[in-house]
């Protein structure tokens, strides 16, 4: 069997999880990282023995050209050029959520994809949770009936991670780009991905990052300190409606005034219902009673979704088959969250 040859551009925090999960598929060899901060890119490439180390994705691209594949995990605004600029240079890409900073900029990648003829998937990892699977298998199976509303929520009461992440310029938004992307894309995807027609939505900038709080940050950016930037929105709500007729309810927030920190998906159907947070439980009818039920998952390792996903990744590179998270899809969840920001803009809906 090939070893596929994958380089990282962009190890951050969020990269661990790919390079742990590719050091656990035996048919990858882990073999470039990439990274404009050099003192965290010799430190990675020390803790993982990789020795081929650049700042500059161009450079080692150029230098490699045996790297069958990438995965980005930069910051948001770098995105596009990394996955463009490998997608060019003839490599399969993995990039990680959102996939870009707008839809403009998604469909730019979705057509390098196509021209390259390589694979671009987007890392939407919550698709590859065992409850999300056995959801779809439920939808496939009609447990649901017609899936006609749903809520996906993402609310944190002290949650803005700092860093990058809170500075416009690099993340392109807050928690609606960072959360809600999450539970938005999961919704979609349960209910079989139908076309977004119309998006109403607000935005609000009432907390920021909570810089007076004394009680512990709730940080997790590897670069958050006291001179953070911070102005993104700190809470996103919209309503979003299908080609279908269904309707979505989504609320994301980094710091809300409320009691505890909480993230649920909810589908509501004319036959069944079901609430993902992260445990998963079923509402539906029985023998004239309703009933609710809780099925017993298998537990879940720290990193399995994101193994899933790698593993996937890999196996579509292998076999050629279709994946499971397209730019495709990609494409549409940006139109959705560039809709949500022109929305909470303007005050009015947005019609796509």
């Amino acid at each position: 069997m090939k070893k596929w040859k994958i380089a990282v551009i962009g190890v951050g925090g969020i990269s661990e999880m790919h390079i742990a999960s590719y050091l656990r598929n035996p048919d990858v060899e882990l073999y470039a990282f990439c990274d404009i901060n050099e003192k965290r890119l010799h430190e990675m490439g020390e803790k993982y023995g990789i020795s081929r180390l650049y700042t500059d994705k161009d450079e080692m691209l150029r230098a490699l050209p045996e790297i069958d594949a990438v995965s980005v995990c930069t910051w948001n605004s770098a995105h596009a050029p990394c996955a463009i600029a490998a997608l060019n240079a003839g490599k399969h890409v993995l990039c990680e959520k959102p996939m870009a900073t707008s839809a403009a900029e998604a469909q730019e990648m979705l057509d390098a994809a196509k021209k390259a003829g390589k694979l671009l998937m987007v890392g939407f990892v919550r698709r590859y949770e065992r409850g999300s699977t056995l959801l779809r298998q439920l939808v496939s199976q009609d447990f649901f009936g017609e899936l006609y509303y749903a809520k996906a929520t993402y609310l944190r009461r002290n949650g803005n991670p700092g860093g990058w992440f809170g500075d416009k310029s690099r993340s392109a938004g807050g928690p609606l780009i960072d959360l809600g992307v999450h539970v938005i894309d999961l919704t979609r995807y349960l209910m079989g991905n139908p076309r977004p027609v119309s998006v109403y939505g607000a935005t609000f900038q009432k907390l920021f990052n909570r810089p007076n709080i004394i009680t512990p940050k709730a940080y997790y950016s590897t670069s958050a300190g006291p001179d953070d930037i911070c102005d993104v929105e700190d809470l996103a709500s919209a309503m979003i409606r299908f080609d279908n007729g269904a309707v979505l309810q989504v609320e994301a927030a980094f710091s809300l005034n409320m009691k505890e920190d909480t993230g649920s998906v909810q589908l509501f159907g004319t036959k069944g219902g079901a609430r993902l947070s992260p445990e998963l439980e079923l509402y539906s009818e029985m023998n004239g009673f309703m009933t609710n039920v809780t099925p017993v998952c298998p537990p879940e390792s720290f990193n399995f979704e994101f193994q899933e996903e790698i593993n996937h990744f890999v196996h579509c590179l292998s076999t050629g088959e279709p994946c499971r998270s397209p730019a495709e899809d990609g494409v549409q969840i940006m139109r959705i969250l560039d809709a949500v920001y022109e929305s909470g803009r303007t005050g009015h809906e947005v019609i796509l």
